[in-house]
């Protein structure tokens, strides 16, 4: 499957802020918009600071906002404010042709929105989110500011071999934990083909080798094309001593499909932005993940 690139942004483009999942401390929200705005024009409904215990207001707030953004008129990217959970809990009232020709940015829970643009045939950016984007330095926010204006990043280089190969295909993924949770839903984004990117935080060794037994077992894996590991933080081993390294190699390197670990993105202060259904190339044998373009191309 290819997914059409999106317009990129320029200067002063129109960047409308979401918070699809969780609440967000106001400090780095606040941090966030004054970083945006010293290149765009940000915007965001009045209600996006609410709370409704895990969720940043409750089902119908945050879908009306996400919709909003999708369709107004003149918005050229939607940005997610931070992930957390509740993205899901979306996506039996969004499809397909809810989406439009814009740059969705964001992570984590953010996932299940990059499964709904993938499923429209479109690409989006696996990048920091405005709660974020106040306290990178300067070299991480050029990162971003190249990732939607001008298309394809600098290729990974230096990663670890987990199973030799090369291959080739979009960039597909993002969060480990919420890719399993739309196993058996019709939610789950195509992968076939695909080079799939995987990241997680938070899970203990033991509950990320669940999670990929459940992936090989419901035959999920089978038709990727190639699998690229990036950040899995705070996965500290319990009593057992059990290490994520280990558990990543055991249930993956048999796949019979090129395995690297060490891309730098996730949830780390280094989260490097990933063009997800942008054309890929992983060459294991070298220990890199390289791209041909990226989510975005220039406005006609």
């Amino acid at each position: 499957m290819r997914f059409a690139p999106v317009p990129a942004l320029a200067p002063g483009a129109h960047v409308r802020l979401i918070a699809p999942a969780s609440p967000f401390p106001a400090d780095r929200f606040e941090a966030g918009v004054a970083r945006l705005r010293t290149r765009y024009r940000v915007t965001f409904d009045e209600r996006i600071t609410e709370r409704d215990g895990y969720l940043a207001g409750d089902d119908l707030r945050r879908l009306e906002e996400l919709r909003r953004a999708l369709h107004e008129p003149g918005v050229h990217a939607v940005v997610a404010v931070r992930g957390g959970y509740g993205a899901t809990r979306l996506l039996s009232r969004l499809s397909p042709a809810d989406v439009p020709d814009r740059l969705l940015v964001g992570f984590s829970d953010v996932t299940a929105l990059h499964a709904l643009v993938a499923r429209a045939g479109r690409r989006s950016l696996h990048a920091s989110m405005a709660a974020a984007l106040g306290a990178e330095d300067d070299d991480a926010f050029a990162r971003w500011v190249n990732a939607v204006e001008a298309g394809a990043p600098d290729p990974h280089t230096g990663l670890q071999t987990i199973a030799g190969g090369r291959a080739e295909g979009p960039l597909m993924g993002g969060n480990l934990s919420v890719l399993c949770a739309l196993l058996g839903t019709p939610y789950a984004p195509p992968i076939h083909d695909s080079i799939l990117f995987l990241e997680d935080v938070g899970e203990a060794p033991y509950r990320i080798d669940r999670m990929l037994t459940s992936l090989r077992d419901a035959g999920w894996l089978n038709g990727a094309a190639g699998v690229a590991l990036g950040q899995f933080t705070r996965c500290k081993p319990g009593p057992d001593g059990r290490e994520i390294a280990h558990v990543l190699t055991e249930r993956l390197h048999d796949l019979g499909i090129p395995v690297v670990g060490g891309v730098p993105s996730g949830h780390e202060a280094q989260n490097a932005p990933l063009p997800l259904g942008a054309s890929a190339v992983l060459d294991a044998d070298k220990g890199t993940l390289s791209f041909s373009d990226g989510a975005v191309v220039a406005r006609r």
